[in-house]
């Protein structure tokens, strides 16, 4: 089976320099990918200002349902709330979702981050999926993949395909090698050498077989320095993947978007 997945910070349905509404383009454009699941992260699920300010813009429904449409399952995980409103990550998935939990993992009082962790009932069995934003802080991002590591340990069988995807904040590349040890994942930009056996036990001694692996650039969208954004897998096959560049997408968001085509065996 062929799942085609992607990843993407949609910086709330607004454009990055004066606040203006793009969420019909941005569904638009998510259509075009025709991405059997998604994992969002700033998803608005309501904005008092924005509604008013920009009616005709502006969707009655919270942006994960408008988005989703006719064609998708939606489910939100609301972090940060304050007065006229509160956004969150979403996942959108062609496949019933059996179950959903959103997990705080805040560090701080000014930053609200969660992780949405979903099953999802695919033709070929059951794929967990978790959706996260990270935070700005090294400390942070480090606490954070603890309790991701923990999450994914307490929900998920140890042979279950899993999809971990968001924006990881992490610019310096300090917690790939860690997600590859304690979980076998895969990041789909890996091309250097596996995430299990040699490569893996290596990693845990604190040595690598090989050179450092690096995941794609994908900030500023514009012109992507940062590598950002991230999607980890295990017990897929994975048959490509790219990041969306182009005048379009740096319209949309300030970060640019991962889709990945992966292949699904099927379960026992």
């Amino acid at each position: 089976m062929k799942l085609r997945i992607a990843t993407y910070n949609i910086h709330k349905g607004v454009s990055t320099l004066n606040s203006m509404p793009r969420i019909h383009a941005l569904k638009q454009a998510l259509t075009a990918l025709e991405a059997d699941i998604l994992f969002l992260q700033e998803v608005q699920g309501r904005h008092d200002k924005y509604a008013t300010k920009h009616a005709a813009l502006w969707p009655e429904q919270a942006q994960h349902q408008f988005l989703a449409g006719d064609s998708h399952h939606a489910v939100y995980g609301m972090n940060a709330v304050y007065d006229h409103g509160h956004h969150g990550n979403a996942l959108l998935s062609r496949y019933p979702v059996l179950s959903a939990t959103n997990q705080d993992v805040s560090d701080h009082a000014f930053e609200s981050r969660g992780i949405l962790h979903c099953v999802v009932e695919t033709p070929q069995g059951q794929v967990h999926c978790y959706v996260i934003h990270l935070g700005l802080f090294a400390r942070s991002r480090r606490r954070q993949i603890e309790a991701l590591i923990k999450a994914v340990n307490m929900s998920s069988p140890p042979d279950a395909p899993l999809i971990i995807a968001g924006d990881f904040n992490d610019w310096t590349n300090q917690l790939s090698d860690t997600l590859r040890a304690q979980l076998g994942v895969t990041e789909v930009f890996d091309r250097l050498e596996p995430a299990h056996g040699l490569g893996a036990y290596l990693r845990v001694l604190g040595m690598r077989s090989g050179p450092r692996l690096t995941p794609a650039r994908t900030f500023p969208a514009a012109l992507p320095c940062l590598r950002l954004d991230r999607i980890y897998v295990r017990g897929f096959e994975i048959e490509g993947a790219q990041v969306l560049h182009g005048s379009l997408w740096a319209r949309l968001s300030d970060h640019a978007p991962i889709v990945a085509s992966l292949g699904l065996e099927s379960q026992p």
